[in-house]
């Protein structure tokens, strides 16, 4: 899980779709063998990571981009 620097909230992957995105806009998400969340976008699966999250993620709650970090839990702490 990923925590917006800004609001402090944890990320629930709530995939919002560029307007100009042309696929099919089917959208699923699971959690793999080693408890992973797994995201699958019209056919294309990826576990997202720091990069992704920085580089295409907005928060839900507060519309900051490229404002990530790693949840608590992940870091181990």
């Amino acid at each position: 899980m990923f925590i917006c620097k800004n609001c402090k909230h944890v990320d629930k992957f709530e995939l919002m779709f560029s307007p100009d995105y042309r696929g099919g806009r089917s959208f699923t998400q699971r959690y793999n063998e080693k408890n992973e969340i797994e995201i699958s976008v019209d056919g294309y699966t990826f576990v997202p990571d720091l990069q992704f999250m920085n580089q295409h993620a907005v928060c839900t709650y507060c519309g900051q981009i490229y404002m990530w970090d790693y949840s608590n839990k992940e870091k181990g702490v």
